[in-house]
């Protein structure tokens, strides 16, 4: 008998109090239409209720996916439908945000990399355990992964500090899912699906196993494009065993990304080999930042003499992608982005996880396995405050709950990081004329301070794990050591006790060989870094 079914007689196996897992980054493998046919069925119905969400990432964006079914729980005054929810990002959906702020529902937040973890331990019988988070806001011994008070009451996920011969790990652990809902791009009649012209894998084979999982088998629906009688073997992604029901979705709600229906690049089926970076309308000082930190990376070109794998994160250090690509040096120094693309050009905001013409695309299972594991070379993430021991918050305050991302696992692993951003916060008017950095009005808000809000990156930990760390600036570099942030660079025009002393809340050490930044990543002109690199490797 086919599995391919209309959404209603799919649906209808989903009872009250069932715990749901999601796949979908951003948009990315995004069931939505499933979400919201879910939704509207409870909406007439008044079921399913007290549902429990749990994710690899974000199924939703602005407006779309999970984030508009909570703009309508906030509009009908009906909260209801969701019980509570495990995400590990909200920096995109501010309904569900608010969700969690104003304690409607229970919120955890596991780092990405965690949760891909948690789905496969679920499937293979085992505990999630992991190093990840120790002495950071995820730490139960501060925080942990419990965003409003409702959690923290009721525990429904939880993390605790464990010992294995001596050593500290932290336990992560949620409910079973019951329900898998998950997408992909075409099916044929007994199951089998496809992800040919989906923009990544995600997680989606991670939570099918995991809710096929002994104890208690529990039930997949897919979403698809297309349903054909036959598909490629080879194309396979989840063996149609795995999965109960097969549903057709309009395109509407199939999209590859928040603001991408359909693009072959993005897939992989071509790669367009003179494809631009998007026109950003970005600061020259940001740019500067980014300049410089595409410079680190190939200082460690020529330091290894071969080529580097990278991640970027979001904001400055993403636009890294661009001074990379126009050096023509991509080949030489391989961005990653978390959702698993490898090169490519890397897409931000609301379509962050998909890249155009990526070189390779791997399921987020194995790409935080890269992370985690220290396998890439390098990354570039931003921050929000830094502390005087280096300590990092990367985007959290009291009034907004975003969840970790993939911050802590990619600071935990990768062995040198590049922490980059902007000085000072607020509105500032900063230009580069001449070749010096102008200062015209600076930010008032201080973002090295004495205690940061909460922390993303534990230094100590970092210095004791040999990790090289460096926070990159548009008016100053320091480098961490055993003494805290050693202040090594400066830009040219600034004054370092005006415009740099004068704004941290604490007095950094001063380097011996303190020496102005590289001019060269203040000029409005290629830096030539394709000789440098090419000439590296072939010593």
């Amino acid at each position: 008998m086919s599995k391919v079914v209309d959404v209603s007689r799919a649906l209808d196996i989903i009872k009250d109090s069932d715990v749901i897992a999601v796949s979908g980054f951003n948009m990315a493998t995004t069931p939505e239409y499933l979400l919201l046919k879910l939704y509207e069925r409870y909406r007439e119905t008044g079921h399913p209720r007290d549902l429990f969400i749990v994710t690899d990432s974000l199924p939703a964006a602005r407006g779309r996916g999970l984030d508009l079914i909570a703009e309508y729980m906030f509009k009908d005054n009906d909260f209801s439908f969701i019980k509570g929810f495990m995400m590990t990002f909200l920096g995109v959906a501010p309904w569900l945000q608010r969700l969690a702020i104003e304690n409607r529902v229970e919120a955890y937040s596991f780092p990405i990399g965690v949760a891909t973890r948690w789905f496969r331990s679920i499937a293979s019988s085992t505990p999630a355990i992991t190093k990840v988070g120790l002495g950071t806001f995820l730490d139960p011994r501060q925080d942990g992964i419990y965003l409003n008070d409702l959690a923290r009451e009721r525990r429904t996920c939880r993390v605790e500090l464990v010992s294995i011969n001596g050593d500290e790990y932290l336990l992560y652990d949620c409910p079973k899912p019951r329900i898998g809902l998950i997408r992909g791009s075409t099916a044929d009649e007994f199951g089998n699906l496809t992800m040919s012209e989906e923009a990544i894998y995600g997680s989606v084979l991670a939570i099918t196993q995991a809710v096929k999982a002994q104890p208690n088998p529990g039930v997949v629906i897919a979403q698809v494009l297309y349903a054909s009688r036959f598909v490629n073997t080879r194309d396979v992604h989840v063996p149609g065993p795995l999965i109960d029901y097969v549903v057709t979705s309009p395109p509407e709600y199939h999209t590859q990304s928040a603001s991408i229906k359909y693009d072959p690049s993005v897939c992989g089926r071509v790669v367009i080999s003179n494809a631009c970076l998007p026109n950003d309308d970005k600061a020259n000082f940001e740019i500067t930042i980014a300049r410089r930190v595409v410079l680190e990376f190939v200082k460690l070109v020529e330091r290894l003499g071969r080529p580097i794998a990278i991640n970027l994160g979001i904001g400055i250090p993403a636009l890294a992608a661009r001074i990379i690509k126009s050096e023509g040096v991509d080949d030489y120094i391989v961005t990653t982005v978390e959702s698993g693309p490898w090169g490519g050009i890397a897409l931000s905001d609301d379509d962050f996880g998909v890249a155009i013409s990526p070189k390779a695309i791997l399921p987020m299972p194995d790409q935080f396995i890269m992370y985690e594991g220290g396998i890439i070379d390098a990354a570039s993430l931003g921050f929000m405050q830094v502390g005087p021991s280096g300590n990092v918050n990367p985007s959290f305050l009291p009034e907004k709950v975003t969840g970790p991302g993939g911050f802590p696992v990619i600071a935990y692993g990768s062995p040198r990081l590049y922490f980059a951003g902007a000085f000072t916060a607020g509105k500032r008017e900063i230009d580069i004329i001449d070749g010096r950095l102008a200062i015209i009005k600076d930010g008032t808000i201080i973002k090295f301070v004495k205690k940061p809000y909460k922390v993303g990156f534990n230094a100590e930990l970092g210095l004791k794990m040999g990790k090289e760390v460096m926070y990159i600036t548009e008016r100053a570099v320091f480098r961490l050591t055993s003494e805290g942030l050693v202040l090594e660079e400066y830009a040219p025009g600034v004054d370092i006790e005006r415009d740099i002393l004068a704004k941290m809340e604490f007095k950094p050490v001063i380097s011996r060989h303190l020496q102005p930044m590289d001019d060269i990543v203040f000029r409005d002109e290629p830096m030539g870094l394709l000789e440098i690199v090419e000439k590296a490797i072939k010593r």
